[in-house]
């Protein structure tokens, strides 16, 4: 069991983006850890997030469950979880749970950064979103 670190920088001032960078696995065990970094993320009122997965291995479905429940609250809210820089083995799971119908992926987190910058809203107008 690899433990999961977690990084955070924000910017933009105006409207700032969160980019979470995240390094190990994200399991049962350690997915506590991503969820309070989300909600506190979001209890700051900064809604535009990317998630920086180069650095993961592997992510068990208790960690695509947080995604999947914190994206509810923050498009509540006109923002987004964007995902970046999947390893090969996780952009597998994604597209077979099909969850490019809910979250954005992106090859680079600079690629998701501007995204938002470039949509002039919070949504970027995610492709599959019904």
């Amino acid at each position: 069991m690899e433990k999961l670190i977690i990084s955070e920088e924000r910017t933009g001032a105006a409207q700032p983006v969160s980019i979470l960078t995240l390094r190990g696995t994200i399991e049962t065990t350690n997915a506590s850890g991503l969820e309070e970094t989300l909600e506190r993320i979001v209890d700051e009122k900064c809604y535009r997030i990317v998630v920086d997965l180069s650095g993961v291995t592997y992510i068990s479905s208790a960690g695509w469950g947080i995604f999947i429940s914190e994206i509810k609250r923050i498009r509540r809210n006109s923002g987004d979880i964007k995902l970046a820089a999947m390893k090969p083995e996780v952009r597998e799971v994604f597209d077979l749970l099909e969850f490019g119908n809910i979250l954005k992926p992106f090859e680079r987190a600079s690629d998701a950064i501007k995204d938002f910058e470039f949509a002039g809203d919070t949504h970027g107008g995610s492709p599959g979103r019904r």
